[in-house]
């Protein structure tokens, strides 16, 4: 703090403000940040009780919410890593290029995967199980758009050749063979787990997997493991009314087997996701008020020195002004623009890069592109109890297009064509070896299976359980099927007696439930009906499911078919 922010934010006795502000800096020296939290929560308490309204704020500054120095360090080779992403990079653009070269126009994104390849590289190579016999696996929602990134992952790891990549989108000519547009287990069974793209498709079914994976687990049919269920978002997917429309379930189930991952490199197909705002803080009142856990990744480690330096809070204030137009802005039109409309807001953050290049500045990177604070990240959110996480990760789309070539522009997001230019851009940015004479071609590049960086890929894959994706197309366990004999009652009719078809259907869920093998794996789903369809049986029968039971004692319980909840209760009432 200083006088001129004392006066601006109209602080009318400095010094006491400073006192406080002191001793809690203490209590978080001695005690740590819960201690912090649990003071503070006092006496927000104690001055509403006194008839104060404090309405507590749902959003934190507009910066990392993991400091530098509480972030869990990455085992990884760094450099390593970073070779095989600029590769994967590389071969993602390829696909899409080389598709769109030829007659027709096949489309496919090179935009997305763009952004969020650390995103997932850092799951890939430190966190995501695949099922073996140690391990049932985890599952992974990923964001269809960037499927050409994991395609080229297959690549490198020798499950897709090279004349696959090239039938990228060609479901129709080469079925058995092709490379689906977006992950579509009917089209590629044994290797994507779920389908999604861009509708909402993936985070609703990701929160209801996560939801029957503890229900099953409650039940006693499936083992209490630590698997998790891993969903990748885009901000502009956000805007799906079924992305956000089960949320708060999964905070009041407290589903800490469930993460998000948006990546928010703040465009939607057209333009910004919220050029006058901040998509990120929106995000984070909405998922927190939900009873999710909130990760923001928003700077990379370049930053950190800046933030360090920052007593007077000049650059988080600047940091907090700008909007997402503003941000992507920067990104679209390099250093020197961002020294002038960014740092330039304040001669105090104007003066805090005096010293740094226009390149530089260029190279501050953003928090999605920052391996190591995606890492401190992903640990942290795997090692959440009792809530859901989401990570809200800042980047750019388009990242290495280069300025000019679709970097952070607008139209960005469909664009599937690159001159001669931007490939050499590409190629150059990241490192690799193509040569100039084989350019035109777009060739695909392996480094071959002996090389450092496959090996180190595939023995990052082993220590994790095998290759993912991968799909079971078969279950493992198969059951027989009641004799026909077991629904006589609804087989012989009803006589003279009509009845109605809901009737029946409720009288043959009744009769599988009495079937040793299938009935309890039967599960009714009910959406707040029961009674309507003279399903009410059901709830002292087998129970209604809720995760922490029945707190209370229900108005019907003298009664026969009283309602029920129970932790190990069978029927889900959805809706």
């Amino acid at each position: 703090m200083n006088q001129l922010t004392d006066i601006l934010d109209q602080d009318l006795d400095p010094r006491e403000t400073r006192e406080w502000t002191d001793a809690l800096q203490g209590v978080i020296s001695a005690d740590g940040t819960n201690r912090a939290q649990f003071l503070l929560e006092r006496m927000v308490a104690q001055t509403r009780r006194a008839g104060g309204q404090v309405p507590f704020p749902l959003t934190t500054d507009y910066i990392n919410t993991i400091p530098p120095e509480l972030e869990a360090k990455s085992p990884g080779d760094a450099h390593m890593e970073w070779r095989i992403r600029c590769i994967l990079r590389w071969n993602a653009m390829a696909m899409v290029v080389r598709a769109n070269r030829k007659p027709g126009s096949l489309g496919g994104h090179i935009a997305s995967f763009a952004s969020s390849a650390t995103l997932y590289d850092v799951g890939f190579n430190h966190f995501w199980r695949a099922a073996s016999k140690d391990h049932p696996g985890d599952l992974i929602f990923h964001q269809g758009h960037s499927s050409p990134g994991i395609y080229a992952r297959s690549f490198l790891e020798g499950r897709i050749s090279a004349e696959q990549l090239d039938l990228f989108r060609h479901e129709v000519i080469a079925p058995h063979h092709a490379l689906s547009s977006y992950p579509h287990p009917w089209l590629m069974p044994e290797y994507w787990q779920v389908p999604t793209v861009s509708m909402g498709l993936g985070p609703i079914q990701a929160i209801y997997q996560a939801q029957f994976w503890k229900y099953l687990e409650n039940r006693g049919l499936m083992p209490r493991t630590d698997r998790k269920v891993w969903c990748f978002i885009g901000d502009g997917e956000i805007d799906e009314p079924e992305s956000l429309g089960a949320i708060s379930l999964a905070g009041r189930e407290k589903l800490d087997n469930l993460i998000f991952v948006v990546n928010c490199n703040l465009q939607r197909l057209d333009g910004p996701v919220r050029g006058n705002g901040k998509i990120i803080q929106e995000l984070e009142g909405v998922f927190r008020g939900a009873g999710w856990n909130v990760l923001k990744v928003i700077w990379g480690s370049y930053w950190d020195p800046l933030l360090a330096r920052d007593t007077s809070g000049a650059l988080r204030k600047v940091m907090m002004d700008c909007v997402d137009g503003e941000y992507q802005a920067c990104k679209a039109f390099g250093g020197a623009y961002t020294r002038e409309h960014f740092f330039g807001k304040s001669p105090e953050t104007l003066a805090m890069v005096s010293n740094l290049s226009d390149e530089d500045i260029w190279r501050l990177n953003r928090g999605g592109h920052d391996p190591h604070k995606i890492y401190a990240a992903y640990h942290a959110a795997v090692h959440t109890a009792d809530m859901p996480t989401v990570i809200l990760a800042k980047t750019v789309k388009g990242y290495g297009m280069g300025i000019g070539s679709g970097e952070a522009e607008n139209p960005t997001h469909q664009q599937k064509k690159m001159e001669h230019d931007a490939v050499r851009h590409f190629r150059d940015r990241f490192q690799l070896p193509i040569p100039d004479d084989k350019l035109a071609e777009v060739p695909y590049y392996h480094p071959g299976p002996d090389s450092p960086e496959v090996k180190y890929m595939l023995e990052r894959r082993r220590e994790l359980g095998g290759f993912l994706p991968q799909r079971r197309s078969k279950a493992s366990e198969a059951f027989k099927a009641p004799e026909l004999a077991s629904f006589a009652q609804i087989t012989k009719g009803s006589g003279e007696r009509e009845i109605s078809n809901t009737m029946a259907l409720v009288r043959g869920m009744n009769l599988l439930l009495r079937d040793k093998h299938i009935g309890p794996r039967l599960v009714p789903i009910v959406a707040d009906e029961a009674r309507t369809f003279g399903m009410e049986g059901m709830f002292r029968q087998i129970g209604i499911y809720a995760p922490e039971g029945q707190k209370y004692r229900p108005q019907d319980a003298d009664q026969l078919m009283y309602y029920r909840e129970a932790k190990e209760g069978q029927v889900l009432q959805q809706g």
